[in-house]
Parts: C-alpha cells; sequence; structure tokens
C-alpha cells in the first residue's frame, strides 16, 4: 500500500476534481443556497476552503525552500469575507489548485522528512499530519456544499477511508478538539468500520477492539460525518448504534464545527 502521506494527497486531489466540477455548473441563486454547514451559504462553505487553502500554502511552500510574502491571517479573512459569493466560489478554485500544486510537487523525500510550522500548533509537525488536517477539512466542508444539492451525498468513500487511518495515526489528536467525552456518564468501545472507537476520559480511534461494548452499522462516511458534527437527521438514514451507547448519545459528544 502507498505510504499514507501519498494516499491522503490523492484523496485531496479527487476531492477538488469533484468539488471543482460543481461549482463551475452553480449559478448565482444556488452559491447562495444554504449548505450543510450551520449557517453558511454554499458560497461561504466554498470561501472557508479558499482561504484556508490560501493561508495553509505559505507554511507548505516555504517548508519545501519558496520564499513566500508574509499575510496576516484576518486581513485574508477579511479580504475573502467582503468578497461577493461568485468571487468567493472561483477563489476557491483558484487558491485550492495552488495548494494542492504545492503539494503534489514534492518530491518522494520531501513528502517522507519536510515538516510544517502551521503557526497554530505547539511545534512544526510532518507533512502528513498538514495534508491529513486538511482532508479533514476537505472532505467535511465539500460535503456541506454537495448535500445542498443532494440529500443523499456522503463524504467520498474514498476520503473516509484514509480519514480512518490517519485518526488513528497521525491526526488522532483533533479527536481532543472535536470530542466532548464528558457527556458520557461511562466509557464506551465502539466497533466502526475498519476500526474502533474508544470514549472515556479522552477519544482515540484504534486499529481495532477485541471486545467492543456498541456497535457502529454504516459505512466509514458516515462515522466521519458523525464526528465532525454532520450525522443528523434527515442525514443519517441507513445508520444504527446497537449495545451501551445510542447515536444520539455519540452526537452529544461530537457536537460538530
Amino acid at each position: 500500500m502507498s505510504p499514507l502521506v501519498d494516499r491522503t494527497i490523492t484523496a485531496l486531489r479527487a476531492e477538488h476534481d469533484t468539488l471543482a466540477g460543481l461549482v463551475r455548473t452553480l449559478t448565482d441563486d444556488q452559491l447562495a443556497a444554504p449548505s450543510g454547514a450551520d449557517e453558511w451559504t454554499v458560497a461561504q462553505a466554498l470561501s472557508h476552503l479558499g482561504s484556508g487553502a490560501e493561508i495553509g500554502r505559505a507554511p507548505l511552500a516555504r517548508a519545501a525552500g519558496e520564499t513566500v510574502a508574509a499575510e496576516d491571517n484576518p486581513t485574508i479573512w477579511a479580504r475573502w469575507d467582503a468578497s461577493a459569493p461568485r468571487a468567493q466560489a472561483e477563489g476557491f478554485l483558484e487558491h485550492n489548485s495552488r495548494w494542492l500544486d504545492t503539494v503534489e510537487a514534492l518530491t518522494p523525500e520531501q513528502r517522507a522528512s519536510l515538516t510544517v510550522d502551521l503557526g497554530f500548533l505547539p511545534e512544526p509537525v510532518p507533512l502528513v499530519t498538514a495534508v491529513g488536517m486538511r482532508l479533514s477539512e476537505v472532505a467535511n466542508h465539500s460535503w456541506d456544499v454537495r448535500v445542498a444539492f443532494d440529500p443523499d451525498a456522503g463524504v467520498d468513500a474514498g476520503s473516509a477511508e484514509v480519514l480512518v487511518d490517519l485518526l488513528a495515526g497521525p491526526v488522532g489528536f483533533m479527536l481532543s478538539f472535536l470530542a466532548k467525552p464528558a457527556e458520557l456518564t461511562n466509557p464506551v468501545s465502539l466497533a466502526v468500520p475498519g476500526a474502533g472507537l474508544v470514549i472515556d476520559d479522552a477519544v482515540t480511534v484504534v486499529d481495532h477492539l477485541e471486545a467492543p461494548s456498541a456497535t457502529f452499522t454504516g459505512p466509514a462516511e458516515a462515522f466521519i460525518r458523525l464526528l465532525s458534527g454532520r450525522l443528523k437527521a434527515p442525514y443519517d438514514k441507513n445508520v444504527t448504534v446497537d449495545g451501551e451507547v445510542t447515536l444520539d448519545d455519540l452526537r452529544r459528544v461530537f457536537p460538530g464545527f
């Protein structure tokens, strides 16, 4: 199997190509429609992804040896927020493409050895962590856009598979920001597609569980949406949870972003 960093970059390219194909067809009215993200329109979800790509490309490029002019994040966010919906959509296409061009150009040696100073973590992180965090963002917000026009949309299956592996490894620390384990009275070990989820004082994704106390039945993409607070009615079809915890219990643990 390809290294996890390569699989993550491949998933990010697939996400972009799918979402870009949709975005190029959207009318102004569709850009103004509500997205799957609470309180965001489709254009605002795209703006979030686009500004994130603009901000996130700089540390990646610097790590690879490129000189990049500094611009503070609030200035970038203000510029995107002030843009018209059509400009936000076109900006997403431009800046997400540039982000991908930067990481796809990295050599195998760079992919294995680079560390990236993202600016908001205590220390630089391996490239796989940086691109893994980006995949989590892109996969979930891509769903926010697509579900506005297809109520049966899911997180891309390939991205979901990669994200399960990332959460069991280099981006597992993100669960401390996503989860509220104190919402459960008792510890739970939950069998999920391709892995296990342990909820006690903290929340951890593990490779497998010997004796789970509950089982999540549904596709991996639904599990990823659970973690980001997106497994809610009416988007929770064909998902069940059996055992010592309910789906509503899990929704309280993962309120979303």
